[in-house]
């Protein structure tokens, strides 16, 4: 990779990881409903998730979907069926209570395992390679790569604390079940481009 490269590719990957899709989405309600703190392994989920598969699709994984079609197709309908899943849990998430301890925000290895589901998380990967690492060498997928983690969990870091800081407004049950109806509908309302392909 050339260094008049690199600046577009900063951008690309600022421009990806901070626009809405189902990680930022899934991260503001829980920045909402759990705080912060609580969903830093959420973040870091996500970074490092993208990231492996970032790579293992530049290792050759994209192949396979051009050689069979039918894995790309089954892998779409099984992520939209994990996101509408996904949704629905959001949106009948109860409101804080005595037992809100037992409530908790996604674990690093399920935000790392959910890239593998996320749509988004696939076109920005593939887009990524494509034009940022055509060679697929091992040194343009590694830089490419470094770029999206030092981006990436800054990036999705401000849409959880967009969450708490509107967790402020959200102490009333009712408000917080609007809020959480609100985000599990844009979760899904993010998957148009996705299903429409």
């Amino acid at each position: 990779m050339t260094w008049d490269a690199l600046l577009p590719l900063v951008v690309f990957a600022f421009v990806t990881s901070i626009t809405p899709g189902p990680n930022n989405l899934m991260l503001m309600a829980s920045g909402a409903n759990f705080g912060f703190w609580r969903t830093i392994p959420h973040m870091l989920g996500i970074g490092l998730g993208f990231v492996v598969l970032l790579i293992l699709i530049g290792a050759g994984l994209a192949r396979v979907f051009d050689a069979y079609p039918a894995a790309y197709v089954l892998l779409k309908v099984l992520a939209v069926a994990y996101l509408l899943y996904l949704a629905w849990r959001i949106a009948s998430a109860a409101a804080p209570s005595a037992d809100a301890a037992a409530a908790r925000p996604l674990t690093l290895l399920q935000a790392a395992l959910f890239q593998w589901a996320n749509p988004k998380a696939w076109s920005m990967a593939l887009t990524a390679v494509t034009v940022y690492a055509p060679s697929q060498s091992l040194g343009a997928l590694i830089v490419v790569a470094l770029v999206f983690g030092a981006i990436n969990v800054p990036s999705v870091s401000a849409w959880a604390l967009l969450g708490q800081e509107l967790r402020r407004l959200l102490t009333r049950p009712r408000r917080l079940r609007a809020f959480n109806v609100t985000m599990a509908v844009l979760l899904v309302a993010s998957l148009y481009p996705i299903v429409i392909r």
